[in-house]
């Protein structure tokens, strides 16, 4: 790694995942961990999207199932389904993915912004998507996701 920083470009590790067949992404820096426990219990009068709420390792993490919250249905928890942690100050959010993908390295000035309505999914949760020679990656604004879980949408 030798390039001076007149040349190299803004790269971005993207961590990839599936929500239902919806190809998303994030930041890999936002992600505190990656794990498949299930051992959940529910939250009375939560919002929907709120499936439950689980101690890893004596902090408590709320579960929100991201096909829900992104408008495409209830993601089935399976043997490839997994909670992705995030870093969220104040609390520990965990989002319910169908699946794992594959780790990106996208160029930054290469991402374009987000159509209002991506494939079915809400626009206003993604900052950009970026393309791949065979994939189109929705990048998600973990931000809004997490923001408007404090307005009660």
């Amino acid at each position: 790694m030798n390039e001076t920083k007149a040349t190299s470009k803004m790269h971005v590790e993207l961590a990839t995942f599936f929500v239902g067949d919806a190809l998303c992404g994030m930041d890999i820096l936002n992600i505190q961990e990656i794990n498949k426990l299930m051992d959940m219990t529910k939250v009375p009068q939560a919002p929907s999207y709120v499936i439950g709420i689980l101690n890893l390792r004596g902090q408590i993490v709320t579960i929100i199932d991201l096909g829900r919250k992104l408008g495409l249905g209830s993601t089935e928890a399976t043997s490839s389904s997994r909670n992705i942690i995030v870093n969220s100050p104040g609390e520990h959010v965990g989002l319910l993915v169908t699946q794992l993908s594959d780790v990106v390295s996208a160029e930054m000035d290469k991402v374009e912004r987000a159509p209002a309505n991506m494939g079915g999914i809400q626009g206003e949760f993604f900052s950009g998507v970026y393309k791949t020679e065979d994939k189109l990656i929705g990048i998600l604004d973990i931000n809004k996701v997490l923001r408007l879980e404090d307005q009660g949408h």
